[in-house]
This record gives structure tokens, C-alpha cells and sequence, in this order.
């Protein structure tokens, strides 16, 4: 671990990337050539404070939560982001995990879709990163902890989990999950430790997934129609659309109005709400009312 180098190069990184280049605004007066402590810390969900010290080569040994968020904050390439996790001592996340590495041009996607929910998952359902509009329509999918960061785990094991989706939709999108999951471990072969604790894990908790998981059905979710629930804007029919990463363990998924729909209005309304906390107001209720029966 070399925490004086890990801030020289977060510092090095920070110099090369202009505002633009991330999705924030061009300010008039600007001290430095790249992006601000201030702005990194911002992209990257850390305080000021504690990136401030980073730089320094100060403080504690960043988590690798941490590192994957200032990786994809910075727009580092694999190699760079290699590199971070060894000046920090912590080990290479494994691809398809929830630190994984997303490609700096995805990212850069990511952001243009400023008018369109937007999201990269991994081919587990793991959030690694949403836009603005994503975070309004479907709340914030990053802040879950160990299996339940993948929603096919929320899915089948937590009742709140499908309080988006209205019920009459819910034995499709359980095929659905079920058969994109079995395409997902047989890409990743056998002795992959992460897609085998999932499928174990849900085997034991859930009879619906084994049920489905029996029939061994197969399919690549490439394509849907949805009907999400927003607690404010009611049911929103979209299509859900995946550009796919070469090794096919990361999507990048937009949502498009349905044509014949109200979602064009709908979708302009939720720009206006923005990233309010709705969602984890609804599935508190909803969780309130699971304990209730």
C-alpha cells in the first residue's frame, strides 16, 4: 500500500478530465485544468473532506467500494483502475461483481442519455451506475449490500423487491430473470464462486425460483416492455433496451417511451420531480404492509 502515490495519481487523474467530459457544467472561473477535489468527491458519493485527504496520502485505507466509484468518477481505463487497487493494497475486483470496471466509453454513453433513465448492470442484475432520471424512475439501485445488491436476489427473495411492477406482470418477469440468470452461469462456467452462491442462496429461499430453475429454460434478456410503478406518476410502459459489453457480463439499459402510451408525458414529468426518495418510501409501506398480514 502507497497512499502519498495513491493521491498523486488520483491527483494526475483528476487534472486530465475536463467537466464537460463527465456530465457537469463549465463554470466561468476555473482554478484548475480538470475537474475540482470538490467535483471528484461528488461523482465519486465521498465527502469533500475525505477525498481532500486522499489526496494528501493521508487518512485510511480506501474499501473497494470506494476505489470502483473513484475509477468510474475519473474515467480510468482497466489498466488504470488495476493500478489504483494496487497502490491502495486491496485486490482486483473480479469482472461481473458489484466493484466491477465499467468502460469509460459506456460511462460516456451513460451520461448523454440525459433525457432517458438510464443504467449499467452486470449480467447478475448488480447497479453499478445510474443517471439522474434512472435513480427517479426506479430509486436508487446502488445501495443494496451483499446478494441483495443483485435485484434478480430482491426479486425472488424480498416481497418489497417487486413493488415496481404491477402483480399481473410478475410470473413473466420471473421467467424472464430465471432464464437470463441460467444464460449469465453458463457463460461464466461452473466454478464461478459468485453465480453459484446466488443460484444456492435462492434455491433455499425461494420455492417459485426453483420451481423455474428446474425447467432450465435459456434466454438472454436483450429486449422488454415494462410497466414500472412510480409512486408519483402511477404505471409507466416503457421498452427496455441492453447494449451489451463484449465478454457480456455488463449491459448498459435504457428506457423508451412505449409508443401509444402516456410514458412520452410521464417521462418528461419525472425530469421535472427528479431524484426524489420515493421509492424507499413505497417499499417501507409496503414492507409495513407484509408485516400487517
Amino acid at each position: 500500500m502507497d497512499l502519498a502515490e495513491l493521491g498523486a495519481f488520483l491527483k494526475s487523474r483528476r487534472d486530465r478530465i475536463r467537466p464537460a467530459d463527465v456530465g457537469l457544467p463549465t463554470g466561468p472561473r476555473r482554478r484548475v485544468p480538470g475537474l475540482r477535489r470538490d467535483e471528484v468527491a461528488q461523482l465519486a458519493g465521498a465527502s469533500v473532506e475525505y477525498y481532500i485527504e486522499l489526496e494528501r496520502g493521508a487518512g485510511s485505507q480506501p474499501s473497494e467500494q470506494m476505489l470502483a466509484a473513484l475509477a468510474r468518477a475519473l474515467r480510468l481505463t482497466r489498466d488504470e483502475r488495476d493500478h489504483l487497487y494496487h497502490l491502495a493494497g486491496r485486490p482486483i475486483p473480479v469482472q461481473g461483481g458489484p466493484a466491477s470496471h465499467v468502460h469509460p466509453g459506456m460511462l460516456d454513453l451513460l451520461e448523454r442519455l440525459d433525457g432517458t433513465p438510464a443504467q449499467v448492470i452486470t449480467d447478475l442484475h448488480i447497479t453499478l451506475v445510474q443517471n439522474r432520471l434512472a435513480r427517479a424512475l426506479l430509486g436508487d439501485q446502488t445501495r443494496y449490500e451483499g446478494l441483495s445488491r443483485s435485484f434478480v436476489h430482491r426479486w425472488f427473495a424480498d416481497p418489497k423487491g417487486r413493488i415496481s411492477y404491477p402483480e399481473q406482470d410478475h410470473e413473466h418477469q420471473s421467467r424472464s430473470f430465471t432464464a437470463d440468470l441460467r444464460a449469465a452461469v453458463a457463460r461464466r462456467g461452473g466454478k464461478d464462486p459468485e453465480t453459484a452462491r446466488l443460484v444456492a442462496d435462492l434455491l433455499d429461499r425461494s420455492p417459485e425460483f426453483a420451481a423455474l430453475w428446474e425447467q432450465r429454460e435459456v434466454a438472454v434478456r436483450r429486449d422488454d416492455r415494462k410497466r414500472i410503478v412510480h409512486p408519483a406518476l402511477g404505471t409507466v410502459e416503457v421498452n427496455c433496451l441492453n447494449l451489451f459489453s463484449e465478454d457480456g457480463r455488463q449491459r448498459l439499459l435504457w428506457f423508451t417511451p412505449a409508443v401509444g402510451t402516456d410514458a412520452v408525458e410521464q417521462l418528461e414529468l419525472l425530469g421535472v420531480l427528479g431524484n426524489q426518495d420515493l421509492l424507499p418510501a413505497a417499499e417501507q409501506a409496503a414492507g409495513q404492509r407484509g408485516d400487517e398480514r
